[in-house]
């Protein structure tokens, strides 16, 4: 199992009243527990993961994505992140955890 980290990315958050980048950490499995070790390990509440069945990840500031990569997290660009959350999807279609939006049209 890898731990990714996307680029950061200025979405608009806003901390201590300032314009702050984030990006997210992810993994390739299914299993999330290593992710959420991964992320306990650089101080991350498990109530900060984002439990989206298509995406799930953790949001990073620019602090806590350095600290990320410091223990062993892979950089990615945008592309590859894509790649790999796609191929994460079609993974939890096989196993039958969710639809993709072509299979719902065939029900």
């Amino acid at each position: 199992m890898a731990i990714y980290v996307d680029p950061l990315v200025n979405w608009g958050w806003i901390l201590r009243g300032r314009n702050v980048p984030n990006s997210h950490m992810f993994t390739d499995t299914l299993d999330l527990e290593e992710l959420h070790q991964f992320a306990l390990a650089i101080g991350m509440k498990r109530s900060w993961f984002q439990d989206s069945p298509r995406a799930p990840h953790y949001d990073l500031t620019p602090g806590r994505r350095s600290k990320a990569v410091s223990i062993g997290a892979i950089e990615l660009d945008r592309r590859e992140a894509a790649q790999i959350w796609r191929k994460r999807r079609q993974d939890l279609a096989a196993a039958g955890t969710i639809v993709l939006p072509a299979q719902q049209q065939l029900l």
